[in-house]
């Protein structure tokens, strides 16, 4: 058991540096909560129960939606990304300043755009530039890295991709900001779910997953085929493409490859023995995946039929809070916990994170069909800050403290 004495010895922001998970998912904890708690004021002011929020430089939903994508969870890709290269590819593990300019543009930005949302409106586009800079300066870290492979690590490469794919999201939105048409908006939030986020999120669950379950279940058999990884990109190249050129009556075809998809790795990486709850959370979040392209194939299936848009942002939100919520608090519990030198295990504060976003997804895919969708939209905001508070604090000042078994890192 951890004493308040232990975890305050030595308790210093000088323990960021020391590796770039510290850093970067102390970022993204932060920005989490921040985005979060400007989202949910701004939802409450337009229902009439807060106090009136300015006026946005740009469409408050899209912001909402360029932060969660390009600033929050890549905060925490990043982080992971930087830590893993090296060892993927059999290098050595990265300086410990190399890191730093990534947080720092990703943080910055981050805080810029908030701040020119709560009235300061020049700071907006310093803000996404700033933000650019920590992207740019992530990139040509990892970049480097593959350049510096003697192999080939198709896993890196993946990500890698997915990452070009995010940084094109992040230009297109900054080119909006400044003139380009408001297209270019909505292609930077296409590409950051589907082009960036889920691809990242796909990549590093085939790989780790069957890793995480083969080290603790008996007789676990691994299941790690790269055609599957393949196919999905396959899709989801597929899936863009019609998306972006409103080709909606096709979209089914791409949603029900990802659905199978979907539930042939459940299937294969689900153990059918006992397994530990930090286990148990990883793939209770990865089952979120079928259910959100279930939802995305009845709604492309009935448009297709009928030219009815039914569902509304359901199936988007099912995915980043389900699915991408999920795993982020299953995943970094268990980096947090194995790289401070604590147990491979989820502890309350994750437990009740974790559970809560359960009931958070379910209501924020419900206030697509309900007449108060406001009203639920301003409820799941609040909470998502009830569920991670806890464990944003706990994290947090686990990031600021020194191992418990005195390891560097």
């Amino acid at each position: 058991m951890e004493t308040a004495s232990a975890l305050a010895q030595g308790a210093s922001a000088r323990q960021l540096l020391q590796a770039p998970h510290r850093l970067l998912f102390f970022v993204g904890a932060s920005n989490l909560l921040l985005a979060m708690l400007w989202w949910a004021l701004w939802l409450a002011s337009h229902l009439g129960k807060g106090w009136p929020m300015p006026q946005t430089p740009v469409y408050a939903g899209w912001v909402h939606a360029f932060v969660m994508l390009y600033l929050v969870l890549p905060s925490f890709i990043f982080g992971f990304l930087l830590t893993v290269f090296p060892r993927w590819m059999g290098l050595p593990d990265l300086l410990r300043w190399r890191h730093v300019p990534v947080g720092a543009g990703l943080m910055g930005g981050q805080l810029l755009i908030l701040l020119s949302l709560s009235g300061w409106r020049l700071l907006f586009i310093p803000g996404l530039l700033l933000a650019a800079a920590g992207w740019t300066a992530g990139l040509l870290i990892l970049g480097r890295l593959l350049f510096a492979e003697k192999g080939r690590t198709w896993h890196a490469r993946s990500c890698f991709a997915a990452l070009l794919i995010g940084y094109a999201g992040v230009l297109c939105f900054i080119a909006f900001t400044v003139g380009a048409p408001p297209a270019l908006a909505l292609l930077s939030i296409k590409l950051g779910g589907m082009g960036l986020l889920l691809p990242v999120y796909l990549t590093v669950a085939h790989r780790m997953f069957p890793f995480f379950a083969g080290n603790v279940v008996p007789g676990y058999t691994l299941w790690r085929p790269l055609p599957w990884l393949t196919a999905v990109w396959t899709a989801l190249l597929l899936r863009l493409p019609l998306e972006l050129a409103q080709v909606h009556e096709w979209l089914w075809v791409a949603d029900a490859a990802l659905l199978l998809l979907s539930l042939q790795a459940l299937w294969h990486w689900w153990p059918r023995a006992r397994m530990p709850g930090l286990l148990a959370a990883l793939f209770i979040g990865l089952a979120w995946l079928p259910v959100t392209f279930s939802l995305y194939l009845l709604q492309s299936a009935v448009y297709a039929l009928s030219g009815e848009f039914i569902l509304g942002r359901a199936p988007i939100h099912a995915l980043s809070i389900g699915f991408f919520g999920s795993v982020l608090v299953a995943m970094v519990t268990r980096v947090t916990q194995g790289h401070s030198g604590r147990p491979l295990a989820m502890y309350a504060a994750a437990w009740f994170a974790f559970f809560t976003l359960q009931g958070v997804a379910v209501m924020r895919v419900v206030a697509e069909i309900v007449p108060d969708a406001l009203l639920w939209q301003v409820l799941s905001a609040a909470g998502w800050l009830l569920a991670l508070l806890p464990w944003v604090s706990r994290i947090g000042w686990i990031y600021l403290s020194p191992r418990l078994d005195g390891r560097p890192g």
